[in-house]
């Protein structure tokens, strides 16, 4: 199956450093939560953040590896999204299972209405979902911007 031209394995070969960036940070923010360290600290390593920037440099990749265009940039946006959240419900979960908390269920990062449950399917739905469509439009206007300014030759 092709994905505007290019097979779901062409992406993940494209964007493999870019997955290992967020697993990386999600992996370094529950260690820095467990060793103990202050709420501030801990929201300095933030999974967003190297959401926000691996989106970026997957338009830096798309731009210079001429791997497409726009369409391209919505599905690795899409992807790198989805690798971010599907990580931070995988540590939510965990902490469910196991009666324990880490900073992924902790209250202070979870919706005080919402149940574990509802957390997951929030970070399921609206956080995939709100983060594909503000992700996809800035990653588009990245492109314009690298197409107006850096002109492939």
């Amino acid at each position: 199956m092709k994905l505007f031209g290019y097979r779901l394995s062409d992406y993940l070969r494209l964007l493999a450093p870019l997955f290992g960036l967020i697993a990386a940070v999600w992996a370094l923010r529950l260690v820095v939560d467990a060793a103990g360290a202050s709420p501030g600290v801990v929201r300095l390593v933030s999974v967003t953040l190297a959401t926000t920037a691996s989106v970026l440099l997957a338009v830096v990749l798309i731009h210079t590896r001429r791997f497409g265009g726009y369409p391209n940039v919505v599905i690795a946006v899409g992807l790198l999204v989805l690798c971010a959240q599907v990580l931070i419900v995988v540590a939510i979960a965990f902490s469910t299972l196991t009666h324990t908390q880490n900073v992924y269920s902790a209250p202070e990062f979870t919706p005080q209405h919402l149940s574990q449950a509802g957390h997951i399917a929030g970070h399921l739905t609206f956080g995939v979902g709100f983060s594909v469509l503000i992700g996809s439009a800035v990653g588009c206007l990245f492109l314009w911007l690298l197409k107006k300014l850096l002109p492939r030759q």
